[in-house]
């Protein structure tokens, strides 16, 4: 099974990166999971959660918050440009980035690879392969909007988490879990239950 690579980037709303992960596990799917620097800081800074920067032990930690056993997840320092996943010859299925910051956004489309994020997005456009770039900022500038429109004629699918109101969301969860879920349909993924629309 050729993994899901998932970048959480240090964008507000790191939770989204978090139901991707927890779906993902659940459906037994292969992960493999990278932070960016940012996110560990907009981790502690917004929820007061620490993760651990060593993969082994962030591997232990998700775990255990998720609460979830199934599915294969191999974690990755941002800076670890020697991994598989750096690499076009590594077969993966997608890259998804979610939430995703201006800079990061940025630098993919300048073809400048900062970090392990960067350059693996970088061998998915190379490459051919799905790239969801789920994009969290507002309101959006000029440049924005150049670096979205460049990448998407590059090949990646830009998904900004729009909620829905049409299925009824009861809490915040709900409409996390349906962003989360309308993300990985990009990919022919159909990671969890929503109320989807019926005429």
């Amino acid at each position: 099974m050729d993994p899901i690579v998932l970048a959480i980037t240090g964008a507000s709303a790191i939770q989204l990166g978090e139901k991707s992960l927890e779906l993902l596990l659940k459906k037994n799917l292969n992960v493999y999971l990278i932070l960016s620097k940012g996110a560990y800081e907009v981790s502690l800074k917004e929820r007061n959660i620490q993760i651990p920067i060593d993969p082994i032990k962030q591997e232990l930690f998700w775990r255990n918050k998720l609460n979830v056993q199934s599915g294969n997840l191999k974690c990755h320092k941002w800076n670890d440009i020697s991994a598989s996943i750096a690499s076009g010859s590594f077969r993966t299925k997608a890259m998804v980035i979610v939430p995703c910051t201006m800079g990061t956004l940025a630098r993919i489309n300048s073809g400048f690879s900062h970090n392990l994020i960067e350059r693996c997005a970088d061998v998915h456009l190379k490459e051919g392969r799905d790239l969801l770039i789920c994009p969290r900022e507002s309101p959006l500038n000029i440049i924005h909007l150049k670096n979205m429109l460049s990448l998407s004629e590059a090949g990646a699918k830009i998904i900004p988490p729009i909620p829905s109101w049409y299925s009824n969301p009861k809490s915040l969860d709900d409409m996390v879990n349906f962003m989360v879920v309308r993300l990985f349909d990009a990919i022919g993924e159909n990671i969890g239950e929503i109320n989807r629309w019926k005429c």
